[in-house]
């Protein structure tokens, strides 16, 4: 019996268009380069059938290939974007709505030193 996820088995459209479109750029990126399915597997360590699926965008190939596959294309620095705090609009917005109105009152300091 395999230990497949659900998330792997059947994700959300939203997440299966995301992977389809990461892995046709990283094809992209490959095509320009010049270079062979091959050659990018061996770059990362992987299997030629890895980096098809990849570039398929099929959900249950690990995250590791992806990135790797960025590595090896020279596109790794273009990850930093992913998730990034500073453009999460709305957990700012729900971490602002959580901050105190006012500051904190002040506390007596004892003087017993």
């Amino acid at each position: 019996m395999s230990n497949t996820s659900k998330i792997t088995e059947s994700p959300p459209a939203a997440v299966e268009e995301a992977l389809r479109r990461l892995g046709r750029n990283i094809r992209i990126a490959r095509l320009r380069r010049k270079l062979r399915i091959e050659d990018v597997a061996e770059r990362i360590g992987a299997s030629r059938f890895t980096v098809s699926d990849l570039e398929k965008g099929k959900p249950a190939t690990s995250a590791a290939a992806y990135f790797g596959a960025l590595w090896a294309l020279g596109l790794i620095d273009q990850a930093a974007e992913l998730a990034d705090p500073d453009r999460d609009e709305e957990g700012k917005t729900l971490e602002s709505a959580r901050q105190p109105t006012q500051a904190p009152r002040r506390r007596r300091l004892d003087n017993d030193f």
